[in-house]
């Protein structure tokens, strides 16, 4: 048995008010949030430069989008899930 130890994400749901829905990409194609609402969401580091990005959990867009500066919300609750 390996005693290697992958990293495993801690079993917890954030939720985030989108406080800045200004900006949209004019080529931008899927669902884009709107300022006062909250979302779901994952925060994941950009794997080029290290930045954190605000993931929104059952959005769909087309690629290279999919992400959400972190400027763009504030964090409400962080749930832990058992």
């Amino acid at each position: 048995m390996s005693k290697v130890k992958l990293p495993v994400p801690t079993p917890v749901q954030h939720f985030a008010r989108c406080v800045d829905d200004s900006r949209r990409p004019a080529d931008y194609i899927g669902e884009w949030p709107e300022e006062g609402q909250i979302y779901p969401v994952r925060v994941l580091t950009h794997a080029r430069t290290g930045q954190p990005q605000v993931h929104i959990l059952g959005f769909y867009a087309e690629a290279p989008y999919g992400a959400f500066a972190t400027e763009r919300f504030a964090p409400v609750a962080s749930i832990w899930l058992n």
